[in-house]
């Protein structure tokens, strides 16, 4: 198996993401990796109006982002992560998650299911499955949600 020097995971504040997060956590820590949570946001609703899947977790403005990371920084902490970075992109969560892999030239993305089995997930596309297709590095997707 590679090493994993660099994790990458997003959170959106939901329960679901947490549980991405805690995964991630336990992985960059039997690795001793460093573990990047990143979090997307819209500047405006304009731009969210602008995107074909919407849901209730939609983050408008980075003081929420920057909210969900304190959050998931202490999860993952807890589950045995000790080196954890933190950082907000504006855009979709696929956008910005493709942006943080490759800034942090990441190993390993992980995201959770969330959306995967759903019919606009179907249809459009998930934030998973689209990640998945699209990232240079291994992705794990974890399930978060039945």
């Amino acid at each position: 198996m590679s090493k994993y020097n660099t994790v990458v995971v997003g959170t959106d504040g939901s329960h679901s993401s947490l549980l991405a997060v805690e995964r991630a956590a336990e992985i960059a820590s039997a690795f001793n990796s460093k573990l990047v949570i990143g979090c997307a946001y819209y500047e405006s609703e304009e731009d969210v109006a602008g995107t074909l899947r919407q849901d209730s977790n939609t983050i408008l403005g980075d003081e929420t982002a920057k909210s969900n990371l304190v959050a998931a920084a202490e999860h993952a902490q807890q589950h045995g992560a000790t080196d954890v970075v933190t950082t907000v992109r504006s855009g979709t969560p696929v956008e910005a998650l493709m942006a943080i892999v490759t800034e942090y030239d990441a190993d390993l993305l992980v995201v959770g299911n969330r959306g995967i089995n759903s019919l606009t997930g179907r249809l459009l596309g998930s934030v998973p499955a689209d990640v998945a297709r699209q990232s240079d590095c291994d992705v794990m997707i974890v399930h978060t949600v039945a």
